[in-house]
Parts: C-alpha cells; structure tokens; sequence
C-alpha cells in the first residue's frame, strides 16, 4: 500500500508493494496519488511476468558474469569475452527478452564473429553463450530451452598437431633459468619451468596444476579436483605418476606450504609467452604478427605428452592396445577414446619404422 505524508513543501509519498519499496515528493497530493496508483499497478503487473518475458539477454549475460563465472577456472577469459558480447550490441539482441532469443539469433552472432575470427575462437564463444544460455534454463529457471542447441554453428577446425620438441624444450629451460639438476625452486618463473616439465610427462592442464595443492599429491599420483570447466568435482580424477614425474613434482617441495606451484593461471600463461618469445621461439609472419599455427604454446604440451606416453606403451609386451587407450583416456580425463586421436601425433617415420 502506499503511504502519503504531508510536508512542508507539498506530499510524499512511498510504496511499499510485494518487496518493491520507492517513494517520490510531489507539490501536490492528486499528482501523489496518481503516481502511487500507476506504480503498484507496474508492479504488479512485473510479478506476474514470466522470468521469460522479463529479463533481457543482458540481464542474464550480466548476470552469468557476477555469479557463475567466479566459480569457474576460466573466470577471467569468460569475464572478457563477456563484456565484449555487452559492449558490441550488433553482435546480439542484448535487449531482447531471454524467451523471445531464438537460434537465429547466435546464428548470426556466428556470422558477424566470423568477419574477424576463427571458427574454433566462435566455438569457444559460442560454448560461454550456450553455458550462459544453461544457467538461465536449470539455474534461474527463466526458460525452458535452450536456443543455442539449434543454432547452426562452425565447423570445428583441423585438430592442432604441433608437438614440442627437445630443442625447443632446452631453450625454454634456459629462458626461464631452469637447469634439470637444480635441486630447488628459488622463483615463480623457475616454478612455472616445473610445472612445464610436469605437463611434458603427464599431460595435465595448465589449470590442473596450478590448482594443485600439496593434500593432492601421493606417493605414485595426483588428484585433480577441478575439471576443465572449472566445476570441482566431488571424488576428483587420478593422474598416475612416472618415476621422473615423481622427481619433478618433489622439486616444489618447500616452495610453499600449501600450493604446489604457488601460481595463477594467468601469471604462467603471461611469464610463458613472454620467456617463449624471449628465446626465440615466436614465429612471425611476414606482416609481423605472431604465426598463431606455428607457435608453440602451453597446450601442446598436453599433444606432446600423449604421443610420448602412447610410445612408451609399445615397450610393455604386457599391455593390449585396448589396455593403452583406456589408460590413456584414464591418464587424460577423456570420457571418449576418440580423444586419443586428436592428441597422439605420431612421427610418420616412426610409425614407417615400426611396420618393418
């Protein structure tokens, strides 16, 4: 009900209606009235809206980046892909109701993203809007169906093969002022060498370790607790450990109490690149941007690892193939053997060689 108080300037008047409070001051008191009237009735009216038809897309982008993308391993690139959605309004309907969205409407999202980028940077995206879209529809409960499913999107592009190699390991070593008979870790960058060397012999995330703390290493294995999402995961994955693995992992011992390597995703990725170009190992186009196909980065350390792990099978007359993938898929988190596929990349010699 409204309340309308006398003053001495004239009357005021303040709404208090289904949690809704507002109060306005008016010279007199038909203005008040007429203005309390239109409000409840707005309000009302609000309550009995379906989630559906009252809350925007950037209502819910909005509201996807303040809540769930915290929680999320992601969160920063989630964050800044988010707010370039916000601040470019020809790329979505932002001010479209959540349940007038159709799939049309990120299938042109796709196209107006497609003028500038690749198709597995739209994918990426897509998978943020269609998260977002899955908050809005399980979470919030403000739809029914999520549109992004039957948006037609890119086709994935070629699986990335590029393996580091023994050369490139050494340089990078060098870079960040590691040598392998160091017994200690005295610095982040020489931390983040570790956690290379690590990637190299288990193939884990970059995420999944720099998330790793000392109450997730055992004798002969590590527990990963977060998945690739970010999402914590209630019994965590196994990643076995190999003799050297072991050796590398017990070289952060005493670097810090409770993390293992004591560093956000986000200062390994940037001391990465920037000691990665440092040696020399950035490829450059003629125009001088970065040869995006050719660079190493981190990631190719999880292909480097599985071809290396995928040959050390061989040797072991004891393992089946089939054996091997599923260990493989066990080792990697990989919930589809197909997996296998896109990260063992074989040397075509090699491979020659074993047919003899």
């Amino acid at each position: 009900m409204a309340s309308i108080v006398k003053t001495a300037n004239g009357y005021r008047v303040q709404i208090d209606t289904r949690g809704v409070r507002k109060s306005k001051s008016f010279e007199n008191k038909r203005d008040a009235t007429l203005w309390a009237a239109k409000e409840e009735t707005a309000i009302r009216e609000d309550a009995n809206l379906a989630p559906s038809s009252k809350h925007t897309l950037r209502k819910a982008l909005e509201k996807y980046r303040d809540e769930v993308c915290p929680e999320n391993a992601g969160e920063h690139w989630e964050v800044l892909r988010i707010n370039a959605f916000l601040n470019n309004a020809d790329w979505l309907p932002l001010d479209k109701k959540i349940g007038e969205v159709e799939p049309e409407d990120f299938e042109n999202f796709c196209k107006a993203r497609a003028k500038t980028v690749k198709d597995n940077t739209i994918l990426r995206e897509v998978g943020i809007l269609s998260a977002m879209m899955e908050a809005a529809r399980l979470r919030w409960k403000w739809i029914k169906i999520n549109p992004v499913h039957d948006a037609k999107k890119p086709q994935e592009g070629d699986d990335r093969e590029r393996l580091i190699t023994r050369s490139e390991i050494k340089k990078l070593l060098r870079g960040f002022d590691y040598h392998p008979l160091d017994q200690r870790v005295d610095s982040i960058t020489q931390s983040i060498a570790i956690c290379f060397l690590l990637a190299l012999r288990t193939g884990m995330r970059s995420g999944d370790m720099t998330n790793l703390t000392w109450e997730d290493v055992y004798p002969r294995h590590l527990v990963v607790k977060v998945d690739k999402n970010g999402r914590r995961k209630r019994k965590g994955r196994d990643v076995p450990l190999s003799k050297k693995a072991v050796r590398i992992v017990e070289k952060m011992r005493g670097f810090d109490k409770t993390s293992v390597f004591s560093v956000d995703p986000r200062t390994r990725d940037a001391r990465f690149r920037t000691i990665r170009d440092r040696v020399g190992l950035a490829i450059r186009l003629p125009d001088g941007a970065l040869d995006k196909e050719a660079t190493l980065t981190f990631h190719d350390t999880r292909h480097t690892a599985a071809t290396w792990i995928a040959g050390r099978f061989k040797s072991n007359k004891d393992v089946t193939a089939q054996q091997a993938i599923f260990d493989m898929c066990k080792i990697f988190g990989w919930t589809d053997p197909k997996r296998a596929l896109k990260y063992y990349n074989p040397n075509p010699e090699d491979v020659a060689a074993r047919l003899d």
